[in-house]
Parts: structure tokens; C-alpha cells; sequence
């Protein structure tokens, strides 16, 4: 019998020799020092043995030697002695296997096995345990050394003749072999070996050790059959062989230490019970996870994160068996780690989804299991308001993947719903982003149909409920009266009832009811009874119940479109969210809610088309998608009619972003051809039913189109005049002004053609006179068409001043009859009485008219001007530019090459450059010559600019007349924009008007004339900056509007340096109106982006004037905390610390000091930053007397320690501790400061009260004899209600010293100071006042009534006595340590009064 084998902890410890006779190698080959030749033939002769052998020559000494040797010096073999050493290993274990499984089917007798000289049972045992553990153990060995990376030869043993072999060695299909055979060694049944009892815990430990060191290797589990037989060798001993807690505690190292390892471990346990029907190492893996502790996982985060996703897999694949042990992983909802929590969320989904479809038991096992799944949607709700983040938006994903599985009940439904919705709002972008994709889910697998309009559930509700009435029987309906009909009301108080009413119907979804569907409410979704029965039919218990359960439905389905309805607003305010994901996915549940026919989505999508102008492509693709998909996608006449019922819906702003998006998609082709050519069906009254307004609205998306492809417009010129201007003007007003847009679209050929025609040219101009001198257009829309009809003149008409001259003329001579200028100027110089009859004899809207007029073309011709000098300038660099190069390539004749040498010249000589000076000084003179004229005198403009001027000014006019003040100012501002000295002369003025005016309008249109004022003629308007600022306190929410946009824009694009009135716009981030407030925001964000972040220079003037202000301590808070949020750079944190300290020794106010502190409590402190306020502590000390402004600088310090290293730490507890010790001190000296004031304050109104009482001191001593000796009597207490009146009125001072007194009302109405403690009269004051007798207390009386300036010490101290003792009263004041108390309150006095002398009040000691 061969010595026992007993497996080593090392494969070295094998050469040592043991105490007892185990196995051990006695003859070691060293494998290394052999030749090659020696080496194979030392491979051949053990191939030979374990081959000619029997499977147990193994255990043989010989053989068990050489097979060591081979192994351990497996790295040094060629690739073929390898192959075929693992073969015969392999072959051998093989044979051995079956072998193990006929132990127990063939035994031997005793005396057959010594016949037949055969070794005993117990020995064949012992040699197939032995032959078992040496097979494993060897090819285990060559297993893990081939995995290290040994298995490949030296490269100084490789010879070329052996290089092919090398090459083919394949280690991956041996690998798989031996790990397959491993498994299948401990799957074999080992009961023959081992009897009842499992193998030594040493071979299942190596075993179990070697298969995790290879999980450890990430490559090797991307092989499936390595991975497999891995899997079923630690399953088999984790689980048949009961290494349950050693297993699950290797899982966990491994789970903690690699993060590909929870899905590989989660599918080895898994294995394990499917395999084994035995989850004991699922549970006990459960058990340590439940048992760690909470902490463990907040300081490893990625082991907890690792810990979490093996749960949820494990859920996700052992649904009932984590069910049932789900208890002990839930108090880990109270610890801090929200990764744990964030699985364990994700676990009770899996849990929820899976665990509970098939309740198998009796009834009462249903019942728990149903609790059990109660509890764990319960728990999902109370996760929606975790306090992480990251755990919220968990739980809505949670709660997303639950409605896709279908395993929210509909009596929930409504629940998650509400709880999304509330998500909105939630502070966290990403919790946001889960909310809308959960909303979105919801809606897609939503179970009330699809169309969720309100109306149409509202009047289907209320039929079906009259018909629950009729259905129920008449003795039920008289005791319960409505008690059968389930009112919404109820539904909402208990949202389950609504499951249990389905249920009963035979309905676990509302979309399952349509077998028979029946329309309840036009194009509402349909509801119909489960089995086609019939609601109209024969009254019974399963009508009645499924009519119950529709109602039920109804109600849900109708509280689940409302709250849908009810988060419009809110997603409103989403599409101006700065993060793009907000936007991104807002869209996205707009567009599903207009699919279910939400209430108000349509109106909210119309809310995003100004998002096309941002600058995040990912929201401008987002909102093109959006568009395409709604409006564009469809047939081509659908398409034009969404497009047109857009531009006639849709605001300024809204057309312009339809404008540059209708542009855009005609660039790309997404808008085709079709869709253009039904729009002109449209617009041509070519469809039936078309009305003039949408005509009007098909030609305003056709000239948006033509922004991009000119040639739309010219196609159909003549259908564009007929039309246009034609009777449907008349019909729809506007139609006449998207024809002047139409026109002014026109490619320069059709423009010319149009020109040139002698009938359409004079047409066409004809009608924009008669359009601007006439009256059929109603007065809100003629100054709108008039402003497009005069652009259309000055850039379709080739001499548009000539046409533009004739049009002023004609509406002068057809308003004032030819009357010279000179005769108008007269008849406004006089008072308000003479130009009111002016005024009466001419038309105010004919006026306002002639002037609007007047203003509009002076405008165009500016513009007119400075187009032409831009076509000079053009062709003269265009010709330039040709010059060189027919120059270079021959091309001109020899005068025409002089010519162009002279322009070389010239261009060195600096010669070239008058003539642009030329040109400018022409365009110049052209200009001033629009409102002053020329030498020969004033133009029509001119003659109308001094009348314009003094009808502005008459204010007593103007206020009789706003129609007229509006359209006089506005040419006003017009004429001031064209002229500068015109302009310099009116600007006092403009700013007069602009704040004083009684109309809102005047104001804005002023605000906005200042912005154009400010960009032509900025020098003119620099001194006014204050003013134009002043425009942002202006009571009226749309003159504010647009001086925040004005100012914005003039700031933005650097036409106004940022002055010192910043803190104006700082004040409108806290406007009332909310658009206000969302604008100035806008503008400090993206005033923020440009450059180095002009805030971080401007804050600390902002925080100055902000403090002078009066503002409320939120709204401070509020806009610095916003400022300061807009500074991203840490260098520039660390700067503003310095900055805010040292703004602290200039400033003596204490709003200012507390600003300050607040400021730099919001700072996001680097270490850096917190070093520099540190530094400059002298900087702030002074101000470290108000609480407030210490409890910022706590927060500071309670901040920089979370993120603080140890050696800053230090520092920050040793500077808090510094600044408390210096605010005690501060306020110590405050409290000082004020009881020496108090004091002084007294002792001036006691000395005034001791000159008036000395004449009554006889008296008191008479009266005091007659008392008698047994009772004393404190001669100052007549003196107190004198000394009272006095100090009513210094009530505060007193509560400021920390004097403690009583105040009653007596009788008479006085107030009075009361001392509980002290009586009238008290005869045990003499036992009490300790070392003072009646004789020295006499004395001192005396001596205050004689004070002289050298006893002055002493009337200080009878002042305490007479004033402090009865107001503190005596027994509490003589009670404690009185000497140490008035010691104290000397020491207050020390300030004021140095020449206290205490040696003659009681004893040094």
C-alpha cells in the first residue's frame, strides 16, 4: 500500500520530508539542467508508465518523482513534450473517474481478495483517494502555471527545426479540457472515498483556490467553456460539498476587488442552485452582505458599487429566492453609501418585475408574498425622496423599467405618476432627465388608450355612471343611496380599491377590455366589457361588476390625464433650462404627450421653436427632429397646412425662429418641392375651403422659404401682385404687408422685370402709394404695412429717393394743404391753449400718420445711403482685384498696364486713401443733409424735423393726445438717428421723456431708441449712461423688459463699456416678473463666457452698491448667490477671497461686513483660497463682533473640512479656534462699551436727583428714629420712583447691561421698576449685609449726600447700592458672591471712571 498523499500548501513543500510516512519526493530531477534529448526522453519514459500502467502507478515513487519534476519544470518543456505529458495526466484522471463510481457497485470479500491476492477494500479506497488528490493536484498545478504566463518555452531552447511546434501549441484547448475534467472529478459521486463525510477540507480548498485565482484572470472568462466548468467546480464545492461560508467569502473579496466579476459571480451562484436545487450559497452570500457594515461602504465606494451590481444580477437570476431573504438587505437603506441604496433599489425592480408572477401556495402564502411586494413598492414611493441624487434617479429608472414589464397596477398608476411629475422640479439635472424619460414611459405603455383628452374621459365618465346607477338593484340603492357609484373622490383616497375592482371584473388592463371595443367620446380611446358582453344587457352581477371596474378605469385613466395636463408649466420652464438634457428630453415628452392628445401640448411645443437659436447643437438637432417629425413628416398638403397655421399663430419672436428654421430645412431638401408647390395651392385659393387668413399664412411661410431659394417667389410673381393687392387685402389686412415681404424677396432678375414692365412696375408702385396715403387699412396694421411698403420702395424702385420724395409730398399737401414751413413752426410756438386748436383743425391720426411717414422714409434713405457706398466700395475692390491678374496674364493692352502701375503707385503713396475719404465725406454730407439740408436750404425732412422737436416738448399738448406723442417721438428718435447734431439736441429730451411719459408705450419705444442711439453715436451717449441704466426701475414690467434687453445687447456685443450701474441689472435677477428675472440671468451667463469673466471684476462693485441698497436680505442673498455661482475658475475664487477680505477694512457699516461674510461663504474655497483667508485675518477681525457675520465664517470652516487634507485641517481648527476666541473677546469689549455708557448715563441723572434730595434728609433721619431699632429702612427708596421716570426712557440700555428688572404699570398709569425679592421694609437686610453694620451703611449715606470730587469713588459704589441693589434685588445680589459681583460691574465703569478705590469696601482678600 503506497504512502497517503496529502496536498501541500506549495508545490515546493513536497521535497521536503514529512514527519509521518505521507508522499514526498525523495529523487528530483532538476528538468533545467538536462539536454534536450535527456528531457524528451525523460517526457517518453512517463508517458510510457501512465500509459503501459495501471492509473494507480501514479502513487509509485518512481513515477510520482519524474511526474514532479515535469511538472515543476513545466516552463522549460518543448510544446509537444507538454501536450503529451497533459494527455496522459488527463487520460489517466479519466479512466480513474469511472472507476471512483464502482467502488459501491462491485465489492470484494475478504476472502476472494486473498485468494485472489488482490488488495482489500479499504486499501482499494485508499488508493483511489490517493490517485485522486495526486491527478488533481498535478494538473491543477500545470493549469495555474500555464495561465501565469510559464507555459511558454525560453526563447534560448527554441531551435528553428522547432519552431513550428512551438507555434502550434494551443494552451487554450488543453485549459478547457483539464478545468472540464476537474469538474467533472467533483461532480463524480466521492461517497466510495469518503462515505457520508465530504473530502478533506484541504483538497476542496486547493481546488477552490485554484479555480478563483483563474476568475481573477478577466481573459479566461471570455472563453464560455472555461467559464462553465469554473462555474460548476466552485458550485460543486460551495454547495454539494457544503464550503458554503468559505465560498461566499471568496465571492465577496473577489466582488470587492474587480468590477467585471458580479455578473460572472452572480451567474456561478445561480448555477449553483439550478444545479443543485440548493441556494445555501446564494443565502449565505446574502447574509455577509447584509451583515457588513454601512460605513465599510461609504469609504469603499467602488467595492459598494461592485456589491450592488452583483445583487441586482443575482435578483435578476434567483427572483424568489432574493425575495424571500430580501429582509436582510433593507437596513442598508440607512446607511450612507447611495450606491448600496442605488442597488438595492434596482434589486426590489428585479424583485417586483420577476419574483411575483407566479404565487404558487395556498392562500395564506399569497397573502404574505402579495404584502411582501406591497412593501417593496411602498419602499420604492419613500426612495423618490432620498436624500441622494443619484438614489432618486434610481428609482424613477426603476420605476420606468417596472411600466415597460407591465408590473405597475393601475390603481399605482397614478401614484408614480404624481411622484414624476413632482421630479420635475427636482434641483438634480439628472433626476430631472429620469423623471421625463419615466413620464414618457408611462404614457407609452400607459393602460387608459390612445387619446387621453380630458374632456372626452370627463363625458364618458359621467355616462357610465349614470348607467351604474340604473344597474344597481333597487333595494341596494335605496339604503346606500350613491354608495355603489365610485366617484373620483374615492378613487384617489385609495388607489388600490381601483385593482380590486378590475379584478373583479375580469380586467387586469384597460387595454384588455377590447374585445368589443365601443367608442365612449368621438375620437377618445375605447372601452369595452371583458368576453364582449354587452353593458346594455341583462342586469347582473358580472354586468354590474365590469361596469364598476370601466368606472373604476375611467376615473383613473381621467386623474392620469389631468396630472399629465397639470405638468404643462412646468415643462415650459424646462425648455429654457440651461442644461441641454432638460431640453433634450422635454421635447421628447412634448411630442409623446401631442401623440396622446395631452391638453396644452400642442401650446408648449410651440414654446420651442425659439430654441432653434441656441447655440448647443445637440438642443438645436433636438428641436429640428422635434419639428421635422410633427409638422414636417407628413403628406405634402398636411405638411403646408401645419406649416401655414404655424406663421399665423405664431408671435414675432416665434417667426422669426420659424423663419430660420423653415430656411434651413429648405437648404437641406427636408421641406421638398411638393410641400412648396401645395403651399401655393394654398395661397392661390387652388383648395377648397381656404380662407383669406390662411392664404395670408401660406405666402409668409413661402417667403421664408425664400430666404434660402429665391427662385420660390419669382415663379409666381404675378399671383404674388393679384392677390396680394388685390380684394383679399381688403379681407385680411395683413395679406398686403407679407406682400411688400414677398416682394422685397424677389431675386434682383424678377425685381428687375419688374421694373422694366411697363403694366406690373407702375402697378405695383401705384398700389404701395395708394397703400401708404390711403385709409382702408384699419390704424393697428397700417403702420406695420406702411414700414414694409416704404422698404419696398427703397430696395425694389431703382431711384427709390424720387418715389419716397413724391410720397412725403403727398401726404404733407393732403395734411397740411401746402403750407410753408415757416407757417408751421409758427403755429406750435405758441402755449398749449394755441396748439390745441392747431391740433383740432388737422386730424390726430392724419398727423400721426404724416409723421410716422416722415420718420420711416428719413430711416430707409439712411440706409439707402450707406447700401450705396457699400456697392462703391465693392466694385472698386472688385476692380482692384482684377487688375493683377490681367497684369499677370498679358491680357491688356500697354496703356492699360501704365494704368495699372499708376494704381500701384498710387496705393504706396498712400494716394488711394483720399478717395475713400472722399467717399466718406460724401456719404456724410448725404447724410446730414436728410434733417438740415443743404446750402439751398431744408428738404421736406428737414422743414418737418423743427416741428417734430416742439411738438415733443409741448408736454401740456402731448398729454391731451398720446396717439399723437407716441408717433411724433418715434420720428423724433428716427430723425435722431440719421443726424448727430440733431440728435446732441434733443437728447435731454429723449432721457426727459422716456421717464416721465405718461403712456408705457412712449416709454419703451424711447428705452429701445436709446440702445440704436448708443450704437450710431456712442460718444454722444456715454455721459447719459446712468440714465439709460435708470430705465431698468421703471414701474411698467414692459418698459423694464426692454431696457434688460437693450442693455444686454449694447453689453454683450461691446457697444457699452460695463459701467459702474451693473448692480441695476444685478437687481433685476429678483425682478417680479419672471421673464424679467430669466433675462438678467441670461445675461450674466452669457456675459460670464466672454473673455476672462468680466463678473469676477465687477462683483465686488456689485456687492458694495448692493449693500447701500435697502434691499431684503434674501434678495441680497439670492443675486450674489447667483454671481458668485457663475465663477467657475478656481484662480479666480482664490482672487475674490483676497479681494472680499480686504474690502472688510474699509467698510465700518455692519450690512456691508455681513454682505461680505455671506460672499464668501458661497465661494467654492480651494485649499489655496482657504490658506489666503486665513492670511488675512487682520483684514476682518473688527467686523468678528456680529453673530452673523462669525456664523459665515463657520460655514466656511464646516465646508473647507470635508475636503481639507490633514495638514490644512490643522490649520483650519486651529484659525476656528482663533476666531471664536477673538468673537468672545469683540463682543466682551461691545458689551464693556455699553453697560460704561449706561452707567455714565445713570450717574449723571443720579447726581441731578442727590442736589434735589438733600433738603429731605432731615426728615428721612426723624422718620427713621421713630421706627425704631428693630427695623431698617432704606432712606433711598423714596429716591427710586423719581430715579424710575428717568429710566423709562433707557429701557434698552439696561437690557443691553444685562440688568434684570420687572416692569409693572401701577395704578396710576406710571411705570415702575419692581424688585420681588426687596420689600418696603426689611428687617433681615441688617443680619444679611455681610461686614457692613447700620453704622458704616449710615456713613455712606451721609458721605453720598456730601460727596465732594475727592470722595467720588466712594458715591460709585453708593450708586450700586442705591440704583443696581434694588433693582437686582438684595436677597439675589447679597445671596452669591456680591463682593465679586459689584467687582464687576467696577470693572465696566473702569472706562469711564479710573479713580475707583475699592481698599475701603471690603478687605484685600
Amino acid at each position: 500500500m503506497a504512502s497517503p498523499f496529502t496536498i501541500p500548501h506549495n508545490l515546493v513543500d513536497l521535497e521536503e520530508e514529512p514527519e509521518d510516512d505521507r508522499l514526498f519526493v525523495r529523487n528530483l530531477i532538476q528538468t533545467q539542467n538536462l539536454t534536450p534529448s535527456g528531457l524528451d526522453e525523460l517526457v517518453k519514459g512517463v508517458v510510457f508508465d501512465l500509459s503501459d500502467k495501471d492509473v494507480f502507478c501514479i502513487e509509485e515513487q518512481e513515477v510520482f518523482d519524474q511526474v514532479y519534476s515535469l511538472v515543476k519544470g513545466f516552463g522549460h518543456l518543448e510544446a509537444s513534450a507538454r501536450a503529451n505529458l497533459i494527455e496522459s495526466l488527463r487520460s489517466n484522471f479519466s479512466v480513474l473517474l469511472p472507476n471512483i463510481a464502482s467502488l459501491s457497485r462491485t465489492p470484494v470479500s475478504p476472502h476472494e481478495a486473498q485468494a485472489e491476492a488482490e488488495p482489500s477494500p479499504h486499501e482499494r479506497v485508499a488508493s483511489h483517494r490517493n490517485a485522486l488528490k495526486i491527478y488533481t493536484f498535478f494538473l491543477q498545478t500545470i493549469l495555474l502555471s500555464g495561465d501565469s504566463g510559464s507555459g511558454n518555452a525560453p526563447k534560448g531552447t527554441q531551435s528553428k527545426s522547432k519552431k513550428h511546434s512551438v507555434q502550434t501549441w494551443n494552451w487554450e484547448v488543453h485549459r478547457g479540457r483539464i478545468t472540464h475534467l476537474l469538474a467533472s472529478a467533483l461532480e463524480t459521486d466521492l461517497k466510495p472515498l469518503y462515505g457520508m463525510s465530504d473530502p478533506e477540507e484541504n483538497y476542496i480548498s486547493f481546488v477552490v483556490k485554484s479555480a478563483f485565482s483563474m476568475f481573477e484572470n478577466n481573459t479566461l472568462l471570455k472563453d464560455p467553456e472555461t467559464k462553465d466548468a469554473l462555474c460548476r467546480i466552485i458550485g460543486a464545492c460551495g454547495t454539494k460539498y457544503h464550503y458554503t461560508m468559505q465560498t461566499a467569502a471568496s465571492i465577496l473579496h473577489l466582488i470587492h476587488k474587480h468590477d467585471y466579476l458580479p455578473q460572472h459571480m452572480a451567474d456561478l451562484v445561480a448555477w449553483a442552485e439550478k444545479k443543485y436545487r440548493d441556494g445555501s450559497l446564494a443565502l449565505a452570500l446574502i447574509t455577509e452582505i447584509g451583515r457588513m457594515n454601512t460605513k465599510d461602504f461609504t469609504r469603499d465606494t467602488a467595492g459598494a458599487d461592485n456589491v450592488g451590481r452583483f445583487l441586482v444580477e443575482l435578483s435578476d437570476r434567483l427572483p424568489k429566492l432574493v425575495s424571500t431573504n430580501i429582509g436582510i438587505l433593507v437596513p442598508h437603506f440607512g446607511g450612507e453609501s447611495y450606491k448600496i441604496r442605488n442597488a438595492l433599489v434596482g434589486v426590489f425592480g428585479k424583485l417586483i418585475a420577476k419574483a411575483f408572477k407566479d404565487v404558487e401556495g395556498d392562500s395564506a402564502a399569497k397573502a404574505h408574498r402579495l404584502r411582501g411586494k406591497q412593501a417593496m413598492l411602498e419602499i420604492l414611493l419613500e426612495r423618490c425622496r432620498d436624500v441622494s441624487a443619484y438614489t432618486r434617479s434610481r428609482v424613477l429608472q426603476v420605476w420606468a423599467e417596472l411600466c415597460e414589464e407591465r408590473a405597475v397596477s393601475i390603481g399605482l398608476w397614478n401614484e408614480v405618476t404624481e411622484i414624476a411629475a413632482g421630479r420635475l422640479e427636482d434641483k438634480s439635472a439628472f433626476v430631472r432627465k429620469s423623471a421625463l424619460n419615466l413620464l414618457i414611459t408611462m404614457l407609452q405603455y400607459n393602460p387608459f388608450g390612445p387619446q387621453l383628452r380630458t374632456s372626452s374621459f370627463e363625458g364618458t365618465l359621467e355616462k357610465y355612471k349614470q348607467k351604474l346607477q340604473e344597474m344597481a338593484p333597487a333595494e341596494h340603492s335605496e339604503e346606500s343611496g350613491q354608495g355603489e357609484v365610485i366617484d373620483e373622490s374615492t378613487a384617489h383616497e385609495d388607489d388600490g380599491d381601483v385593482d380590486s375592482k378590475l379584478s373583479n371584473g375580469g380586467n387586469g388592463s384597460i387595454n384588455q377590455i377590447d374585445s368589443q371595443s365601443q367608442d365612449i367620446g368621438g375620437e377618445s380611446c375605447s372601452f369595452s366589457v371583458h368576453n364582449g358582453v354587452s353593458i346594455e344587457g341583462p342586469l347582473g352581477i358580472a354586468n354590474l361588476e365590469q361596469t364598476r371596474a370601466l368606472v373604476a378605469s375611467l376615473e383613473a385613466g381621467l386623474r392620469f390625464a389631468k396630472c399629465l395636463s397639470s405638468t404643462m408649466p412646468t415643462l415650459v420652464q424646462l425648455l429654457a433650462s440651461s442644461t441641454a438634457t432638460d431640453v433634450e428630453h422635454t421635447i421628447l415628452l412634448l411630442m409623446r404627450c401631442r401623440q396622446f392628445q395631452i391638453d396644452g401640448a400642442e401650446a408648449c411645443l410651440r414654446k420651442m421653436l425659439p430654441l432653434v437659436f441656441s447655440q448647443d447643437k445637440s438642443i438645436y438637432d433636438a428641436v429640428e427632429g422635434a419639428f421635422i417629425t410633427i409638422y414636417v413628416q407628413k403628406s405634402a398638403t398636411e405638411a403646408a397646412a401645419n406649416l401655414l397655421h404655424l406663421a399665423i399663430d405664431s408671435n414675432i419672436g416665434d417667426l422669426a425662429a420659424l423663419e430660420f428654421i423653415v430656411s434651413t430645412l429648405v437648404a437641406k431638401g427636408d421641406i421638398s418641392a411638393s410641400v412648396i408647390s401645395a403651399l401655393w395651392d394654398f395661397f392661390c385659393f387652388n383648395v377648397s375651403g381656404v380662407t383669406a387668413e390662411q392664404s395670408r399664412g401660406a405666402l409668409s411661410v413661402l417667403c421664408m422659404a425664400a430666404k434660402t431659394s429665391t427662385k420660390i417667389l419669382g415663379s409666381h410673381l404675378q399671383d404674388i401682385i393679384d392677390i396680394g393687392f388685390g380684394r383679399w387685402a381688403k379681407v385680411e389686412p395683413l395679406l398686403a404687408r407679407t406682400t411688400c415681404i414677398a416682394l422685397e424677396r424677389l431675386p434682383d432678375e424678377d425685381k428687375q422685370k419688374l421694373v422694366s414692365s411697363c403694366g406690373n412696375g407702375s402697378r405695383v408702385f401705384s398700389i404701395l402709394q395708394t397703400l401708404i396715403n390711403g385709409y382702408w387699412l384699419p390704424d393697428h396694421i397700417w403702420y406695420s404695412a406702411v414700414e414694409k411698403a416704404i422698404s419696398t420702395i427703397y430696395i425694389v424702385h431703382p431711384t427709390p429717393e424720387v418715389l419716397a420724395a413724391e410720397v412725403v409730398r403727398q401726404v404733407q399737401n393732403a395734411l397740411f394743404g401746402c403750407i410753408a414751413g415757416e407757417k408751421e413752426s409758427s403755429d406750435l410756438d405758441g402755449d398749449g391753449a394755441n396748439g390745441g386748436n392747431f391740433i383740432s383743425a388737422v386730424q390726430v391720426s392724419t398727423l400721426s400718420r404724416y409723421f410716422f411717414v416722415v420718420g420711416h422714409v428719413a430711416l430707409n434713405h439712411l440706409v439707402y445711403i450707406e447700401t450705396c457706398v457699400k456697392k462703391i466700395q465693392k466694385q472698386k475692390t472688385k476692380k482692384e482685384r482684377s487688375l493683377p491678374e490681367d497684369v499677370q496674364s498679358g491680357g491688356m493692352g500697354a496703356p492699360l498696364q501704365v494704368a495699372a502701375q499708376d494704381n500701384n503707385i498710387n496705393a504706396e503713396l498712400g494716394i488711394n486713401a483720399s478717395d475713400d475719404a472722399k467717399l466718406d465725406s460724401l456719404s456724410e454730407k448725404a447724410e446730414k443733409e436728410i434733417v438740415s439740408g443743404n446750402n439751398a436750404g431744408k428738404n421736406l425732412i428737414g422743414l418737418c424735423a423743427p416741428v417734430l422737436t416742439k411738438l415733443c416738448r409741448n408736454f401740456s399738448l402731448v398729454q391731451k393726445f398720446p396717439e399723437l406723442h407716441a408717433s411724433g417721438m418715434l420720428g423724433l428718435c428716427k430723425l435722431m438717428v440719421i443726424d448727430a447734431n440733431f440728435c446732441e439736441a434733443n437728447l435731454q429730451l429723449l432721457f426727459t421723456v422716456a421717464e416721465s411719459a405718461p403712456t408705457e408705450a412712449v416709454r419703451s419705444n424711447c428705452t429701445i431708441a436709446l440702445g440704436d442711439l448708443a450704437v450710431r453715436f456712442p460718444n454722444l451717449l456715454e455721459p447719459w449712461t446712468e440714465k439709460m441704466y435708470g430705465r431698468l426701475r421703471d414701474p411698467i414690467v414692459s418698459v423694464r423688459k426692454n431696457a434688460v434687453l437693450v442693455l444686454s445687447h449694447l453689453i454683450l456685443n461691446d457697444m457699452m463699456k460695463v459701467k459702474g450701474y451693473i448692480n441695476e441689472m444685478a437687481l433685476c435677477l429678483e425682478d417680479m416678473d419672471e421673464r424679467i428675472a430669466n433675462l438678467a440671468k441670461l445675461f450674466f451667463n452669457e456675459l460670464s463666457k466672454k473673455g476672462s469673466n468680466p463678473i469676477y471684476n465687477l462683483l465686488p462693485d456689485i456687492l458694495s452698491r448692493l449693500s447701500n441698497d435697502n434691499l431684503e436680505e434674501q434678495t441680497f442673498c439670492n443675486i450674489m448667490q447667483y454671481l458668485i455661482g457663475l465663477i467657475k475658475k478656481d484662480k479666480q475664487m482664490e482672487g475674490l477671497v483676497e479681494k472680499l477680505c480686504n474690502r472688510f477694512c474699509g467698510v465700518t457699516d455692519i450690512k456691508q461686513w455681513e454682505g461680505i461674510a455671506y460672499c464668501l461663504s458661497q465661494l467654492a474655497f480651494t485649499e489655496k483660497g482657504m490658506k489666503k483667508l486665513i492670511e488675512s485675518f487682520k483684514s476682518y477681525e473688527h467686523a468678528l463682533s456680529e453673530d452673523s457675520v462669525v456664523e459665515h465664517f463657520r460655514n466656511i470652516i464646516s465646508k473647507a473640512k470635508k475636503f481639507s487634507k490633514p495638514e490644512l485641517r490643522s490649520c483650519i481648527e486651529e484659525f476656528e479656534e482663533k476666531l471664536n476666541m477673538f468673537h468672545m473677546e469683540k463682543k466682551e469689549q461691545e458689551m464693556t462699551t455699553k453697560n460704561a455708557l449706561f452707567h455714565q448715563q445713570k450717574l449723571e441723572k443720579f447726581g441731578n436727583h442727590t442736589a434735589r434730595s438733600e433738603g429731605f434728609q432731615g426728615e428721612e433721619e426723624e422718620e427713621n428714629a421713630s421706627r425704631g431699632t428693630g427695623e431698617v429702612i432704606d432712606p433711598h427708596e423714596e429716591m427710586i420712583p423719581s430715579i424710575r421716570k428717568s429710566e423709562v426712557g433707557n429701557k434698552e440700555l439696561e437690557e443691553s447691561s444685562n440688568i434684570s428688572s420687572e416692569m409693572e404699570c401701577s395704578e396710576t398709569g406710571n411705570l415702575e421698576f419692581q424688585s420681588p425679592q426687596v420689600s418696603q421694609r426689611r428687617p433681615s437686610k441688617t443680619k444679611r449685609n455681610v461686614g457692613m453694620g447700620m453704622q458704616e451703611k449710615e456713613k455712606a449715606r451721609s458721605s453720598t449726600i456730601r460727596r465732594t470730587k475727592s470722595t467720588k469713588g466712594l458715591v460709585d459704589f453708593v450708586f450700586i447700592l442705591l440704583v443696581y441693589v434694588p433693582m437686582r434685588g438684595v436677597e439675589s445680589f447679597l445671596g452669591r458672591d456680591w463682593r465679586g459681583e459689584v467687582l464687576n460691574n467696577f470693572l465696566c465703569l473702569n472706562i469711564l471712571f479710573k479713580s475707583i478705590s475699592f481698599s475701603h469696601i471690603w478687605p484685600e482678600d
